[in-house]
């Protein structure tokens, strides 16, 4: 089936970027700042300096990211863990798939979340949309920090692309496959990445039940798609696939979804997966062609068209049992020494 690909999926986060995200940027906001009596609810002194709101708002956000097993929200844990930042015990936790976690720090409603989350509900971030886009631009995920309906700030976290992700996906331009991203994150996000490796098509703001349908989209038109990916969110995009790619080093579910597991976790394994695919199916074409090309050639003799040629020798006229056990020795070691030139395929 993979030599019958025309389009390839990347999921974004562990497959064409580490998946390992930081956080890069905090920034509280404006509002709350000049607001005395909302800093102080938050916890903060008006004399602290902007270090010291930071801390405040990494304090709630990480507080609340505490319950969740997503890569974001474990890298808001890991930068409060970094500053040494004492966190609270979230109660009431609650995550949203695709979308954010809330929970209550200390008797306050805080929500941590997508900026899309918060649309939905019809919330009123006018005031930071310009900072959002701007973040997201420079190919950061935007985090929003709400408590008690009011915006605290916003926490901004950035993965790094693989090293080899450019690379691979020129590979598979090569072999003249349409390279689509798949990603839960932002539209400006996704262009941001897709734009560093040269990316054919990008499917944004994708929740994770719905990659699944994405794929089938692609295949209702005609596509025969590959998916790659790694995370728990990809398993059934990837059993959806024509061809699931599972990165070796991601989770056990999707590696028990995959077709195909990427051992090493480099994402030039697809390139390599799909060239193995065509060495294997042109040797069996081949060991098809000589099989049948035997038992073309001799079937005709042991039928006796050769016997009216008396200047044969009788055990060709006739076709010797040494002769056809001589022929169907020379088929078989003619298709295994074939196959065995696979060790000398170029996959690379």
């Amino acid at each position: 089936m993979a030599t019958k690909l025309d389009t390839i999926v990347l999921d974004k986060t562990g497959t064409i970027t580490i998946g390992k995200p930081s956080v890069v940027n905090v920034i509280v906001s404006d509002s709350l700042i000049k607001n005395e009596g909302d800093l102080l609810r938050l916890g903060a002194s008006v004399e602290r300096g902007s270090e010291q709101n930071e801390g405040d708002l990494l304090r709630l956000g990480a507080s609340v990211e505490r319950g969740s097993e997503h890569p974001l929200g474990l890298a808001i844990v890991k930068e409060a863990e970094k500053r040494r930042i004492e966190l609270s015990e979230p109660e009431g936790f609650r995550a949203l798939r695709g979308l954010g976690v809330q929970a209550k720090i200390n008797g306050q409603d805080v929500l941590v979340g997508k900026p899309n989350w918060f649309d939905e509900m019809e919330w009123d971030l006018l005031d930071a949309k310009d900072k959002i886009r701007s973040l997201q631009d420079e190919g950061k995920t935007v985090m929003l920090v709400v408590v008690d309906k009011k915006l605290a700030g916003l926490i901004a976290v950035a993965d790094t692309v693989k090293p080899e992700s450019e690379e691979a996906i020129g590979r598979l331009h090569e072999h003249n496959l349409k390279v689509v991203m798949l990603t839960g994150d932002n539209i400006q996000t996704a262009v941001a990445i897709a734009s560093e490796v040269n990316i054919d098509e990008i499917v944004a703001e994708v929740r994770p039940e719905k990659k699944s349908e994405k794929i089938k989209d692609l295949q209702d038109k005609g596509a025969k798609v590959g998916m790659v990916g790694d995370g728990v969110n990809d398993a059934p995009a990837l059993a959806q696939a024509d061809v699931g790619l599972a990165i070796g080093t991601g989770t056990d579910v999707a590696i028990e979804s995959g077709d195909v597991i990427l051992a090493s976790g480099n994402l030039t394994g697809v390139s390599k997966a799909i060239n193995l695919s065509r060495a294997t199916m042109g040797t069996v074409r081949q060991n098809l062609f000589w099989a049948f090309f035997y038992n073309i050639v001799l079937i005709p003799v042991a039928a006796g068209v050769l016997y009216p040629f008396e200047f044969l020798p009788a055990f060709l006229r006739q076709l010797h049992p040494i002769l056809a056990a001589f022929a169907m020795a020379l088929s078989s070691i003619t298709v295994v020494s074939n196959s065995l030139l696979l060790y000398r395929a170029k996959i690379d």
